[in-house]
């Protein structure tokens, strides 16, 4: 893997990638601006036990293209990037880090917008803001949106209702079967919508605090033991809402599925599974496309948060997805593919009106 490698590698080819280490608070993070075309480079600080610190550099590697080419795809005027702190946050987690963190952002003085992501919540963003200009995700209380998965969950939604729409002609999931894996910050607002659109929904989740709540507010939800058993289960729509890496070539073979839309992030676990995906004639809405409403949300704060016009834009994601599909269809590509080019597209016209001189 080399950083200023350009053929187009997921992990290759960006602008900037920072190292941060502050050593009393045990600090190590990275930070990947993948693109600055469209404008400042906006993504999420994961924090997060990796394995090694190569895992981390190209967690954050990846994670920055995604959310160059999902900040594109949503309309936004921001550019891609991401950081991920590597340790456990149950553990390392305090003020004095992210206050250290947010020093390291304000640095690079609006290169970089940050936000939550996994480990990262609300209140962790209020501490961060107090060394940088630089972050948003923040609390009501301050100023901001708050929790930004309601309105992940809402463009997560309107990319499964085009999908739906594309596959059997109608844009609801009124009478579908749905798999949710991840019944976490998205998947809990995600089976709402499902269920107040008239789908049945079978579940799973690692965590038991995530089925006791799904036990109290949605008893109709099925749960299952593990997401083998949700995969393989008579499901019309499978939605990966956990980790990353959630189609791989275990995956895909026994998936029972027609359409995969989801919010994690990064769920192909490696160029070719979109193929994959094709040839067994399942549909997938490319992660970064649907789970946007996010980043929608937490960008509409920077210019002084409104839910309404922010739900509004998250609205389109349906409108996005769908002409994904159709471009897909007339190129003869994957849904991935058609994605990828039309983000690029954008980077590429509108980027290139930086280089027009303002004075």
């Amino acid at each position: 893997m080399g950083v200023f490698d350009t053929s187009g590698s997921d992990a290759a080819g960006h602008e900037q990638v920072v190292f941060c280490q502050d050593r009393q608070t045990g600090l190590k993070a990275i930070i990947g601006i993948y693109s600055t075309a469209l404008g400042p480079a906006l993504g999420g600080t994961r924090f997060y036990p990796y394995e090694s610190e190569e895992a981390a550099v190209t967690d954050a590697l990846h994670l920055s293209r995604a959310m160059a080419y999902k900040n594109a795809l949503a309309g936004l005027d921001l550019g891609g990037g991401k950081a991920v702190i590597w340790g456990d946050p149950a553990q390392l987690k305090s003020e004095a880090l992210l206050r250290a963190y947010g020093r390291f952002v304000q640095s690079l003085n609006g290169r970089y917008y940050t936000a939550c992501d996994v480990g990262t919540y609300v209140a962790d963003m209020d501490v961060v803001a107090r060394e940088t200009t630089f972050v948003t995700g923040r609390s009501v209380e301050h100023g901001g949106a708050g929790d930004s998965s309601i309105l992940t969950a809402w463009g997560v939604f309107q990319g499964m209702r085009a999908a739906a729409e594309h596959t059997w002609g109608s844009p609801t999931l009124a009478g579908r079967r749905v798999g949710i894996a991840g019944l976490g910050k998205v998947g809990k607002y995600l089976a709402g919508h499902l269920i107040d659109d008239g789908a049945s929904v079978l579940a799973t989740d690692v965590n038991p605090a995530a089925l006791d709540w799904a036990r109290t507010t949605y008893p109709q939800i099925d749960l299952v033991a593990d997401t083998h058993a949700l995969i393989t289960s008579d499901i019309d729509v499978y939605a990966p809402c956990a980790l990353g890496g959630a189609l791989d070539d275990d995956t895909v073979p026994v998936l029972r599925a027609k359409i995969v839309t989801g919010g994690a992030n990064n769920q192909l676990a490696h160029p070719g599974i979109e193929k994959m995906l094709e040839e067994r004639g399942i549909l997938y809405t490319p992660d970064y496309v649907v789970n946007a409403g996010g980043v929608i949300q937490v960008a509409d704060e920077i210019q002084g948060f409104n839910f309404e016009r922010a739900k509004l834009r998250a609205t389109r994601i349906f409108d996005t997805t769908g002409q994904i599909l159709r471009l897909a269809d007339d190129e003869g590509v994957p849904p991935a593919v058609a994605a990828d080019r039309l983000a690029e597209r954008r980077m590429a016209e509108v980027g290139r009106l930086r280089s027009i001189y303002l004075g």
